[in-house]
């Protein structure tokens, strides 16, 4: 098949040339495939932006649109793009320029909008309503773009230039992730937390032979702008590995008490990309529909101050768990996310997972400060040149004030400058710009002082360049200032629920219900929570034993707590609260796992306040646990003080400024102790303290020396491995910063003595120390560091009263080994 197409020829001339119609197509599709693809709808792997968003960013930072500065309309940012680099129409421009300033889109947004730029539910104003500037985020992607770091390409007329890439400071692909469909291929990439992504990309960058396993130590999952929850993660791992799979995400919901025997599910969190309004209409379908059952009504209490909120009621006689299983299985609450990370590599779409995904950065990074930092060399050698030849001109500057006054003109000035005194050049160039009132002694010193650090700045910059380490070590420092500055805390909660299979809309709620088997609930030292299960008579080496065959990252135990999987604990916060929680959404181990969980963090799971955190986990079953404060107050109550049903309650009236250190079962048989900042230990019979109601503020557990505060309580059964840890440092030091002294001495050192006495020493202070940092009293102590890495503590064995030794690293939490 064939077609006619006439060729512009001069006037009075004509040509008809036949064409293949199916040559011509194909041609013309390849050349709009590819334009689309590279051009369009794929990200680079370096910076993780797709053309339109590079230019965006890169056209507000050109115009000064920097966080401290005034916003400028969005109509005036999409016109500078669109007329300079971008010819795709103004509509594309700024939908992409909306999408970069969503903080429910983008884990770190990187424009920071003023005005209506839209919601989940709903679109944005138009560009001539909303303004924007730059967050500060994406200023760290586009700094030194004048340092030569990347090349610059043509824009599309060739009358401007553009960056190819931008420099990225942190890996933005993988933080804030991206959506794209091109011909053939898509890409859909999900957000992660960003101090999780460097810290796997310092770790690749030390360890070039890391596997993927290893990196997830670092970067578990996604962590989505909204929250919500993942479910199963071997979709995860899976995406990870290859470049592609599929995990399930869901609301976060409670089961809460909206009044008098009324019972209430309350969503706070919802699954990426969810609105608020697409699951109202969903449940109100399926009620109409009479698929869904047991709810009584609906509100959406969400608010500026608040965040989402919406409030299901549930019909009296119904079990809010099987509804809510309803809710996941019908509704918008449960959705599935598919990985498929697929990016431009080299100026090719490649599929990659994590490993590839990381790499390809830091080899980009690893260039843009090579070629930065060979540009500032250059830079400060040119520098240093000029200052030497004017501190030639001012030692004889009578000299050269006279062969300038001899010259006829500039050149005859410049030529003879250069011979009298050996001069390049640019130097008698320099010295003839230059004023008369910079040739004073001031001056000689200043620019003495000025060449004597370049010499040192350029011999930092080419050991720099001469070692591949230090350079290494310059991108991971970067990296790490990235993380501090824009990192915030991961948001969404991680379940290994098992592998993500298709599931019939039609399944029965019984499918989803996980069964109440028996548990062991533990609190690491370091604030996280993970449910282990017990082996079956014959698994382990007896029932009721734990069988994981490696150790997590986090298992220095404070509390331990056997359980059912669907059973009530209570969680004892430093506010003074027993917070009632079930383990059934915890992350698991099951027996005889190969890994375990690294579990989640308590304050997040139980929906804590800022500054709240849980010291212990407690049955709810009638047992006496005793409670500490940093004022040396001690309380021993019921946890049956807790009503059935009811969510959380206060179980100590903790005076002001007052704030619980430590709790733990108590019978009559225990004992109670205290350790203190000024290095005291008290010890006494938890029968010296009688059982209180929920409302009373305890009694006196120790007296306190002037400026000194409980900063360790726990009760102790009698077990002669029983050791006292302690760790000596000094109050003005930096937290953190001084990893100090510490020993290790047997609890049977240490006599008891009464209630509300003063103690005795339990360490030396040496020079420099003047306070315990850190106390705990247990069996088999491991020390750990503020990430959950192990920490070395000295042989046990130390006299109660003895100094410390030095640690090598500092240690910021103790806990019980568990196998």
């Amino acid at each position: 098949m064939a077609a006619a197409r006439t060729e512009s020829v001069p006037e009075g001339h004509g040509r008809i040339e036949d064409v293949d119609v199916s040559a011509e197509m194909q041609d013309s599709f390849l050349e709009y495939a590819y334009s689309v693809i590279y051009s369009r709808a794929l990200p680079d792997a370096r910076d993780g932006l797709k053309p339109v968003q590079r230019r965006i960013l890169y056209q507000m930072a050109d115009m000064g649109l920097r966080p401290d500065r005034g916003h400028v309309k969005s109509a005036r940012v999409v016109g500078e793009v669109m007329g300079k680099l971008h010819p795709h129409g103004d509509s594309a421009i700024y939908d992409a320029l909306v999408r970069l300033a969503q903080p429910f889109a983008l884990r770190v947004p990187l424009v920071d909008g003023h005005g209506n730029f839209g919601s989940l539910d709903d679109g944005p104003a138009a560009a001539r309503y909303t303004e924007a500037r730059l967050a500060p985020a994406a200023l760290a992607l586009t700094e030194n773009l004048d340092e030569d770091v990347v090349d610059f390409i043509p824009n599309y007329d060739g009358q401007f230039q553009q960056p190819e890439v931008l420099p990225a400071a942190f890996p933005n692909l993988l933080v804030n992730g991206t959506t794209g469909i091109a011909v053939g291929m898509a890409t859909n990439m999900a957000p992660h937390n960003l101090i999780e992504v460097v810290a796997a990309a310092i770790h690749l960058l030390d360890n070039p032979e890391a596997t993927t396993a290893d990196l997830m130590q670092f970067v578990p999952g996604p962590d989505l702008p909204g929250g919500g929850i993942i479910v199963g993660l071997d979709g995860i791992r899976e995406a990870y590995e290859t470049g592609r799979g599929t995990f399930r995400t869901r609301a976060k919901v409670s089961v809460e008490s909206l009044g008098p025997r009324r019972t209430g599910l309350v969503v706070t969190e919802l699954p990426y990309m969810v609105g608020a309004e697409r699951v109202i209409e969903k449940i109100k379908d399926a009620v109409n529909a009479k698929k869904l059952t047991g709810i009584a009504d609906l509100n959406d209490l969400t608010d500026r101050n608040h965040g989402l909120r919406l409030v299901i009621g549930i019909k009296t006689g119904f079990d809010p768990n099987a509804v809510l299983e309803q809710l996941y299985r019908l509704t918008p609450l449960e959705d599935s996310f598919g990985i498929n990370n697929v990016a431009l590599v080299g100026g090719q779409p490649q599929t990659l997972g994590l490993k590839p995904l990381l790499q390809v950065y830091l080899d980009h990074r690893i260039q843009v400060v090579t070629r930065r930092s060979r540009y500032r060399l250059a830079r400060k050698q040119e520098r240093l040149h000029l200052v030497e030849g004017l501190l030639i001109a001012i030692l004889d500057i009578d000299e050269v004030i006279q062969v300038i006054r001899a010259s006829d003109d500039g050149d005859e000035a410049r030529t003879k400058l250069m011979s009298v005194f050996d001069l390049s050049q640019p130097q008698a160039e320099y010295i003839l710009e230059l004023r008369l009132r910079r040739l004073t002694r001031f001056s000689r010193i200043e620019l003495e002082s000025e060449r004597d650090t370049l010499k040192k700045e350029i011999a930092d910059l080419e050991a720099l360049l001469g070692s591949d380490t230090m350079l290494r070590a310059q991108v991971a420092r970067e990296l790490d200032a990235a993380a501090d500055t824009f990192g915030t805390p991961r948001r969404t909660l991680l379940l290994n629920g098992g592998p993500v299979t298709p599931r019939s809309r039609a399944a029965a709620p019984a499918d989803l219900q996980i069964a109440d088997a028996p548990c062991r609930v533990f609190l690491s030292a370091t604030g996280r929570l993970v449910r282990a299960e017990l082996a079956p008579q014959g698994e382990g080496e007896a029932t009721g034993v734990v069988t994981p065959t490696r150790r997590s990252k986090h298992d220095g135990i404070r509390s331990a707590v056997d359980a059912t999987t669907r059973g009530d604990l209570g969680a004892v916060t430093t506010a003074g609260r027993l917070v009632r929680f079930s383990p059934v959404d915890l992350p698991s181990v099951p027996a005889n796992a190969v890994q375990p969980a690294a579990g989640t963090r308590a304050d997040q799971y139980l929906g804590l306040a800022s500054g709240e955190h849980v010291v212990a986990i407690v049955p709810v079953t009638g047992e006496i646990i005793a409670l500490g404060t940093a004022q040396g107050t001690v309380k021993r109550v019921a946890t049956s003080e807790l009503a059935p049903g009811k969510h959380e309650a206060e179980i100590i009236a903790l005076k002001p400024g007052d704030r619980v250190i430590g709790a733990g079962l108590a019978p009559d048989d225990v004992e109670l102790v205290f350790v203190t900042s000024d290095a005291q230990l008290l010890r006494f019979g938890a029968d010296a303290v009688r059982p209180q109601g929920r409302a009373a503020g305890g009694m006196a557990g120790i007296r306190l020396s002037p400026g000194a505060e409980v900063i360790a309580f726990a009760p102790v059964a009698g077990d002669e491995r029983t050791v006292v840890v302690t760790v000596a440092g000094s109050s003005q030091a930096i937290a953190g910063t001084d990893a100090g002294s510490a020993k290790v001495s047997s609890f049977d050192e240490f006599p008891a003595k009464g209630r509300a006495t003063g103690g005795v020493r339990a360490q030396r202070f040496v020079k420099g120390e003047d306070t315990l940092t850190l106390a705990w009293v247990g069996v088999e102590p491991r020390a750990l560091a503020a990430d959950g890495a192990v920490r070395q503590l000295p042989a046990p064995g130390a006299k109660r009263d003895a100094s410390g030794q030095p640690l090598e690293a500092v240690v910021a939490a103790v806990g019980t080994v568990v196998d």
